[in-house]
């Protein structure tokens, strides 16, 4: 059984045991969150398919850690002009853990 989740405007796969690395969350390491915008869960080639999401399921994780992923440089430059502006951004990402898929239907 797996589960299409929406968190932090991306969509993911997950099934139980799954580690993830998702955009940061406000949550302490070891924490227990849920997630319950649940977009479909498929479970034995049967698939049910939330409008937009699935009434009563939810997604339930251990938050693992948070970490910086790597340096992005973005450099915009002008032709012919002397405008050359370089800036760098590091991406927060949360490390979950998905414990279990519930569905009440």
């Amino acid at each position: 059984m797996y589960a299409i989740i929406e968190t932090g405007g991306k969509q993911y796969r997950v099934s139980s045991g799954d580690s993830l690395n998702i955009e940061k969350l406000s949550a302490d390491p070891g924490a227990t969150i849920t997630l319950d915008k649940v977009l479909a869960i498929i479970k034995d080639g049967n698939t049910i398919a939330g409008t937009p999401y699935v009434k009563g399921a939810e997604v339930s994780a251990d938050v693992v850690g948070s970490f910086k992923g790597e340096k992005v440089i973005i450099h915009k430059q002008r032709p012919r002009k002397v405008y050359r502006k370089t800036n760098g951004h590091r991406q927060q990402f949360t490390t979950l853990k998905i414990k279990d898929i519930v569905y009440g239907g």
